[in-house]
This record gives structure tokens, sequence and C-alpha cells, in this order.
């Protein structure tokens, strides 16, 4: 069924029927205005932790919060109506174990009305994942280039390449086994996105993978052209808005600085207009 068929956000389940049908669409989002515009046209949202780095300036999203992630989480499901909201689990709020992922996960839920959580990690995480879906947290699974882990990954590197590939394949199995309702491979080879697509039985999201994959998602601001610090080499941008956001802001203080804002319609007179009349 088309995003923009709905009437009701979708769920997990209705997300994991999708394998294998219309690709799923996703986008990032951390602010309600976002949210709204993208609410007719995907799928699922997903409140990324890269906010971190997006919004907040940070180097990595390794010092994302819980707090952080709540905020964030509230205000992007003010802006959705009919696609399904997901959250990221930060870093730090559930490797130490499955009792601690449930509690995590079981707030972000509660406080943010979010549909699903995202964590990171495959055969590892395989026990946490199926803890958390027999409490009734649904659970997106992320493989492949995992950014909490990239001290011990040395970076932003592709990950499957040779040797690679059966791990990371053992992965999609581990998380699909434990019960993920879908799973976002990152920065992995399209042969093998596509390998991975084939053999398991949930969705797989696409981010540097395969146009094979059962959807995509992006991060909103980079493929709109905001967030300019550094472009991956998966990101199409749809549009250039940065550039022209900063010409806007510029052309704003050079009329400011000749007293050429505000003119006239934009200040109020000294008599309340007539009835009807602008204000």
């Amino acid at each position: 069924m088309s995003a923009t068929a709905r009437k009701t956000a979708p769920n997990a389940q209705d997300i994991r029927a999708q394998k294998g049908g219309v690709p799923l669409v996703s986008l990032t989002a951390y602010t309600t205005p976002m949210a709204r515009l993208m609410d007719g046209h995907c799928d699922f949202v997903l409140v990324g932790d890269s906010v971190g780095m997006v919004l907040h300036g940070l180097s990595s999203t390794l010092g994302v919060t819980m707090e952080m992630m709540i905020l964030h989480g509230q205000a992007v499901a003010r802006g959705l109506e009919r696609a399904m909201l997901v959250i990221d689990m930060p870093f730090g709020s559930y490797e130490e174990g499955p009792a601690q992922a449930f509690r995590n996960a079981a707030r972000l839920m509660a406080e943010t009305g979010a549909g699903a959580v995202k964590l990171e990690g495959g055969v590892e995480m395989d026990e946490t994942i199926r803890f958390l879906v027999k409490r009734g947290i649904p659970v997106m699974a992320h493989i492949g280039l995992t950014p909490q882990s990239i001290n011990t990954l040395g970076g932003y590197k592709v990950q499957g390449r040779d040797d690679q590939a059966q791990a990371v394949l053992a992965d999609a199995h581990a998380v699909a086994d434990a019960g993920a309702f879908s799973v976002v491979l990152e920065k992995v080879p399209a042969t093998l996105a596509d390998r991975i697509t084939a053999e398991v039985a949930i969705p797989t999201i696409g981010i540097g993978a395969s146009a094979g994959c059962d959807g995509q998602i992006l991060v909103v601001d980079d493929m709109l052209g905001f967030f300019t610090a550094f472009k991956p080499k998966f990101v199409k941008r749809y549009a250039d808005l940065g550039p022209m956001a900063e010409a806007a802001i510029a052309e704003y203080a050079a009329e400011v600085r000749a007293r050429s804002f505000p003119a006239a319609e934009h200040v109020f007179g000294d008599q309340a207009p007539a009835k009807g009349a602008k204000t």
C-alpha cells in the first residue's frame, strides 16, 4: 500500500509485510516542521541519533543522550499522522544488556509515542533484540557500518568487502531470527546487500547499499543540502537549500544595515486600521 494512501500510521507488522513489495521510503527528521513535510511521502520516519551531528554540531553520534532523543522524538511525533515513527537508541543506552535495553526502549516509546526503536549491532545483539521483542518492543536492526562503533571499526568505512562479507551476512540472519521487523544496511557492497535482501525474511532498508533493497533511507539534511560539513558518496542531493538559505540571510543582513528593512508595509501606524483592512 502506498504511504500516501494510508489513513493511519503503519505499525511494525505493516512494514514487515511490505517485504518484496513497493520499496519502503524513509527519511530522518528531528523537528516538527520537517516531519510535517515528509509525513505524506514516507512509510516511516526515523528520529536518528545523527541529530547530534546535524543539529548539535557534534563530531559523531557518540555524545547523543536519551534526553536529546526524547526531545526530538516528541517534536517529530507532533508532525506525523500517516508515517510510522521510529527512534534510535543512543550509544550507551542498550549495550550493557537486555534489561538496560528494555528500560530505555520502553522509556523512549512511552515518552515519544514511537512505534519502534532502532539499535545497532548484529550477532552480538540477537539476545537483546529477542528480549525486547518478547516484551512488546518492536526493533529495527542496523548492521554494516554502525556509526556508534566507529572507534572499533576504524572510521566510516565500507563494511562487508572480501572476508568481511560472511560476518555481515551472519549479522543479518541473526537479527532477523531474533525477531527484528526490518534491518538497515549501511555502507555495504551492493552485491552483498542484494544477497541479504534475498535471504532474510524481513525488509532491508538501504543507506549506501543497493537499489535492490526493500527500502531506502537518507538523512534529510543531507539530501536537501542543509548539512554541508561532508557529503557521503551514497547521498544524492535533491536540492541545494543550504546555499539558498545563506543567500537569503545575507540579503536580510544587507537590508537591515541599509535600513531598507523593515519597509513601510512591515511596520505599524499610530491609528488602528479600518475594520477589514490589513493590520
